[in-house]
């Protein structure tokens, strides 16, 4: 690696200094080497159904992500390229979005959601339960974390800027993790009788606080009026939820967690860190299938970036060149961007496909759902409609991939259809979800 050379660089000559002009030696470099690490021959667990959605910000540069003809036969994108090697596990979806979100950099709060988010009078934010915690709440009982949440910032974020794409039933965000080697150690180090104590302990004085406010609770609402016996109903039906979370959490303190080396991951990697972007994004993939190949989780969402921010794999400004206001240098390293993440993506669908389970390989029943909620469109617009999106994997779960599907960005069914179509695949029977008219044909 060669020693980078600042910008502040000047030659002096007689007495003088004479500023450089910008050098690719300026520009900075790679913190690490790309990733090592080697997905397992074998999966080590039963085969079962599993989904992880990826979200990368800011939109895309639409015009060559989509597809210029449709059906089985299209032709692939120039950006799609970049996913060649899979073009058979994959469908493509154009013109697709949310009909009650109003676009902008609210996006990833409403991608699995569909929510109006002013829908409420008088209320500045209102969100609703998100895809994926449909299906966490059906596999969630039989793995330690019901889903894991992953993003390059950790916690919840704020309104309209979220970190995470994961909202509970009463649309509260679920808080993300963006450390690596924190992610790691929460999947596969084990815990010492210390840590087993001190979590039973806290799990204790959990249940004693929720019995009480129970208790209280049952008092008080021997004084209330209807509505207000409403709002409390709806308070404690959320206590409840708590209280499971506890019993289950209760009941994995003795389950040892599976054995798994570090090799080849780069759990140093930083989230916000131009240089390391390309490795962070691997290390959390990496993890990702770890935590799949060892049923740890069957749920997982991604967050590649936060909205309004993230980097290309050159340590690019991405939301800055989503305001390209139709600039084609702009939208050009826009592309680059684009194609910069579907080779993170590749890379990652071939980790699940070259490991075999059951009758197949682990992406038969990893269902992959990947784009973004907002579209920067041809002149920088920030629109919830034509969102870019695709969906991966799950041949063995009926779906039907290969394929673009092409729908009017004016006229069209809800994305909602899409995410229904796939909780039902990964199991969730009878599910209705947001504003979903029922599964997207073509899909399933």
């Amino acid at each position: 690696m060669r020693t980078r050379v600042s910008r502040r660089t000047v030659l002096r000559a007689a007495g003088a200094a004479v500023a450089l002009p910008f050098l690719d030696a300026m520009l900075p470099r790679l913190q690490g080497a790309p990733s090592t690490f080697k997905p397992w021959a074998k999966s080590a667990v039963e085969a079962v159904p599993r989904m992880i959605c990826c979200y990368v910000p800011n939109g895309v540069n639409i015009t060559e992500w989509v597809p210029k003809d449709d059906g089985p036969n299209y032709t692939l994108s120039p950006t799609l390229e970049a996913l060649k090697d899979f073009r058979t596990d994959f469908t493509v979806l154009s013109g697709l979005g949310h009909p009650l979100c109003t676009g902008g950099h609210s996006g990833a709060d409403t991608w699995l959601t569909a929510a109006n988010l002013k829908s409420k009078p008088g209320a500045d934010y209102t969100n609703s339960i998100s895809a994926d915690q449909l299906a966490a709440e059906l596999h969630g009982k039989k793995t330690r974390f019901p889903s894991l949440q992953i993003g390059d910032m950790s916690g919840t974020g704020g309104a309209g800027h979220s970190h995470t794409l994961s909202f509970d039933v009463r649309g509260t965000p679920l808080p993300a993790e963006n450390s690596p080697r924190r992610l790691f150690e929460r999947l596969f180090v084990p815990d010492t009788a210390g840590d087993k104590q001190a979590a039973l302990k806290r799990y204790a004085e959990r249940r004693s606080i929720l019995d009480d406010l129970a208790e209280e609770s049952a008092a008080l609402n021997k004084q209330l009026g209807a509505k207000d016996k409403q709002k409390l109903d709806e308070y404690l039906s959320s206590v409840r939820q708590t209280e499971k979370q506890v019993e289950r959490m209760q009941s994995w303190v003795d389950v040892p967690k599976p054995e798994v080396k570090d090799t080849g991951l780069q759990l140093a990697s930083k989230p916000m860190d131009g240089h390391d972007r390309p490795m962070w994004l691997d290390v959390m993939l990496e993890l990702s299938y770890l935590a799949f190949v060892t049923d740890l989780t069957r749920v997982i969402t991604f967050e590649w970036s936060r909205e309004a921010g993230g980097y290309g794999g050159g340590g690019e400004n991405h939301h800055e060149l989503s305001h390209h206001g139709g600039d084609p240098g702009m939208l050009s390293k826009l592309a680059t961007i684009d194609r910069f993440h579907l080779s993170k993506l590749g890379r990652f669908l071939g980790m699940l496909k070259s490991t075999a389970e059951g009758d197949g390989t682990v992406l038969d029943r990893t269902v992959v759902v990947y784009g973004s909620g907002m579209n920067s469109g041809t002149g920088g617009d920030h629109s919830p409609k034509n969102l870019p999106l695709l969906v991966a994997g799950g041949h063995k779960l009926g779906l039907k991939l290969g394929r673009h599907l092409k729908h009017d960005p004016n006229k069209h069914p809800p994305l909602s259809n899409v995410l229904l179509s796939v909780v039902q695949k990964v199991g969730v029977e009878g599910a209705r979800f947001a504003d979903a008219t029922g599964t997207l044909s073509g899909l399933v």
